[in-house]
């Protein structure tokens, strides 16, 4: 494995000389329980753990934090595959059971807000790999990087299949006394048996759902990020409806939709799945994508536009790609009735 040559810039393709961690900081572990069973794990103490977005990226973000990398979740689809690649592990089922944990991530991203180089900027997280990951029930590194953004009451917004970001609501409730927090849920359809192909390592959809439902009766506004949605799959008019309608009924405080792209490492592996499960899509699939990673802005634009039209229909609104939700605070307790003559304001 490549440990040494794993670099903050060769991640994306260009040559650095800064590794972000040598092959004698690794400790390799396996755990015999069932949710663990076929998966390693590495541990990594990491020199870096705030990532700088390349400038060329479509993300409405500069930032991000990335605790693992590799992820239990096994979507066919994920994007995130080929960063297994910088380590000379495949992009396939390596990337699903291969996990690298940087266990150092909280006291790590600590010091380095504390730097007077750090201007205080947003941070997303589960823009890589789903930070509440079935790994962090083990490794528990949210709780302190939530600890420390708050001290710092630096914003940040996080983006998970997860429900295990229930078990932090006490932290991001008080990150949001102090700063700006937006979390979101990904739920791109609520079909069984394409959630049970396509995504087998997660959370069926129904019970990210009831993440939603969850955050929103303890007063922290959720929204949803509808994605991806996988054409010829999951994009009949019959099933953006059905979706649509779940997020609603879940009180999601906005829907965005994300029609899928296949990047390099997600593409080969992906449409090896497609081969297997739904080989008359394949031509389909090759003409569609045939002029890159992402689907086409005529398709594009007509999910946005069926997907909206829904969401206001449902009574939910469209929102900006990226957009934090603000946690709202709570309710201020009423003061007793005073007992003298009130001064009116028009404030």
């Amino acid at each position: 494995m490549r440990w040494e040559n794993l670099t903050v810039e060769s991640r994306h393709d260009r040559a650095a000389d800064a590794a972000l961690f040598g092959a004698d900081a690794v400790t390799t572990r396996t755990f015999d329980s069932p949710e663990f069973r076929g998966i390693t794990f590495h541990e990594i103490r990491a020199r870096s753990i705030l990532n700088r977005v390349p400038g060329a990226s479509r993300m409405p973000f500069e930032w991000t934090v990335n605790p693992y990398r590799g992820c239990t979740h096994a979507c066919v689809y994920c994007f995130a595959r080929k960063t297994h690649s910088y380590l000379d592990l495949d992009t396939g089922i390596d990337f699903d059971t291969q996990i690298v944990v940087k266990v150092n991530a909280p006291e790590l991203l600590r010091r380095q807000l504390a730097s007077p180089r750090w201007q205080g900027e947003h941070v997303a997280m589960g823009t890589n790999v789903d930070c509440y990951q079935r790994a962090e029930g083990r490794y528990r590194l949210m709780p302190g990087i939530l600890s420390a953004l708050r001290e710092r009451a630096n914003p940040f917004s996080i983006l998970t299949k997860g429900t295990l970001i229930l078990r932090d609501l006490d932290l991001l409730r008080q990150a949001a006394e102090v700063t700006d927090v937006g979390v979101s849920v990904s739920v791109g359809f609520v079909d069984a048996e394409l959630w049970r192909t396509v995504e087998p390592g997660t959370p069926a959809p129904q019970r990210r759902l009831d993440v939603v439902r969850a955050l929103g009766e303890q007063g922290i506004g959720c929204g949803v990020l509808m994605a991806p949605v996988i054409p010829f799959l999951g994009d009949e008019p019959a099933q953006l409806r059905s979706t649509v309608r779940a997020i609603a009924e879940a009180g999601a405080t906005s829907v965005t939709p994300l029609a899928l792209h296949l990047r390099p490492g997600a593409r080969e592996w992906f449409m090896a799945w497609l081969g297997q499960h739904h080989p008359h899509l394949v031509r389909r699939y090759e003409r569609l994508y045939a002029d890159g990673a992402y689907a086409p802005k005529w398709y594009q634009r007509r999910i946005t536009r069926q997907v909206h039209d829904l969401a206001e229909e449902y009574g939910i609104g469209p929102s900006r790609a990226g957009m934090p939700r603000r946690i709202r605070p709570p309710e201020p307790v009423e003061e007793p009735e005073p007992s003298g003559p009130t001064q009116l304001t028009l404030i």
